[in-house]
């Protein structure tokens, strides 16, 4: 083939060429792609400003993307926040304890401490007002429980136990209870100290729940078991358990307004609707099947459930997943009606419908209380909107949250 064959340009189509370019066969030196650049100007724009101001720098997008919308901030803690309660009485007043040993009851409105819960050894793990808001206690992972008067700021009453999983007040009276490693629950009368044990079944009680009636409580366990209490008789009139149980530990668990229904939730991936007057279970509710896992092992990849919560208003749960799926499901037909995806795990949460509207939410929005890892924990404003409090923890801290809705 001659040479004009060889540099004759193909066209295919409507093809145009736009440039022709010769390349080099012999190739270039670092000095020779410096000299080609020499001409270029990479200093400013044609308005002469400097193109580096168009760039976010990593602090600044990391700046954006932690955004504080709070109105307060209470910063007393010296080391991680663990827990956070709101007095059910007039919300005005709050108690958080943390990894630094110590609770702190501040108001809401300015974040004035009213008085230091001291004599904590170990991190405070727990803390909750009574039904009145006249007393707080708090406990720590020691096994140290105390009880405080808020209007004299003194503690009143204290007792130390194993293990402590989770306390629980009486809904109308001064009365204590804690779940032990063991699986005993522990019921005291504050401030007198009167004491009576409900014995377990020798493995961890998970979670606990006094019914509205004060008669009856419910206790889930680590076997996946689910029982019954006649607190008066210190008796267990129902167990729910086998079949009808669980096939793994009890995560949560809550009552609907009047206690006929109980919610439960375990690493299973399931949430049982059990009747609290018959023991029997009415409905299984699962957003991916929740296949019952052999191990230990196994059990640590399932989507466990992480939070369950009734809707007082309209017939309808919510039920929280450790992959972070909210799922809403219609209590009559028990299908599901809604589902919220979230990017961040659903670890540990906690959710809690709020008047008026009871519509659950997706947890993606603003915290209420935010007890931040390291120091912090944070009141947002509130209105008249129907909203959802979703709590959601770590290993190192409790976030409750107050969403929202869209």
């Amino acid at each position: 083939m001659d040479n004009s064959d060889e540099n004759s340009v193909q066209f295919h189509g409507d093809e145009e060429i736009i440039e022709v370019i010769d390349l080099n066969e012999t190739e270039q030196n670092p000095d020779d792609l410096a000299d080609e650049f020499e001409d270029v100007d990479v200093g400013e724009t044609e308005d002469g400003d400097n193109e580096q101001e168009d760039w976010d720098t990593d602090d600044e997008m990391e700046q954006e993307k932690e955004q504080d919308d709070s109105e307060l901030t209470f910063s007393k803690h010296t080391g991680s926040v663990f827990c956070v309660s709101l007095d059910p009485a007039t919300n005005s007043l709050a108690v958080t304890g943390g990894e630094d040993d110590k609770a702190y009851v501040w108001r809401v409105s300015d974040g004035e401490v009213l008085f230091e819960c001291t004599g904590h050894k170990d991190s405070v793990t727990s803390v909750l007002f009574s039904h009145d808001s006249s007393l707080v206690a708090t406990g720590d992972m020691s096994g140290l429980i105390k009880v405080w008067r808020v209007e004299t700021k003194q503690e009143v009453w204290s007792f130390e136990v194993g293990d402590l999983e989770w306390m629980e007040w009486h809904p109308c009276a001064p009365v204590l209870l804690a779940g032990m490693a063991d699986g005993n629950v522990w019921m005291w009368k504050i401030p007198g100290g009167d004491c009576r044990t409900l014995q377990g079944p020798g493995c961890q009680s998970t979670s606990g729940k006094v019914l509205p009636d004060g008669k009856r409580a419910v206790v889930g366990y680590e076997d996946g078991n689910v029982r019954l209490w006649d607190l008066k008789q210190g008796n267990a009139t129902h167990v729910i358990k086998g079949h009808d149980g669980h096939q793994g530990a009890l995560t949560c668990l809550t009552c609907n307004k009047d206690g006929s229904l109980v919610l439960t939730g375990s690493v299973d991936g399931r949430a049982k609707l059990i009747n609290t007057a018959t023991g029997k279970v009415l409905g299984v509710f699962s957003v991916d099947g929740g296949k019952a896992k052999a191990s230990q092992e196994d059990a640590e990849e399932t989507n466990s459930v992480e939070s369950v919560g009734f809707c007082n208003v309209l017939p309808l749960i919510a039920v929280a997943y450790l992959h972070g799926t909210l799922a809403i499901y219609d209590l009559s037909s028990q299908v599901l009606r809604h589902k919220c995806q979230h990017q961040r795990s659903l670890y540990g949460g906690h959710c809690l419908w709020r008047s008026p509207g009871q519509t659950l939410l997706p947890p993606t929005a603003r915290p209420l209380i935010r007890g931040a890892e390291g120091e912090r924990a944070r009141e947002m404003g509130m209105d008249s909107t129907p909203i959802a409090l979703c709590r959601q923890c770590t290993l190192k801290a409790i976030f409750p949250f107050l969403w929202r809705p869209f």
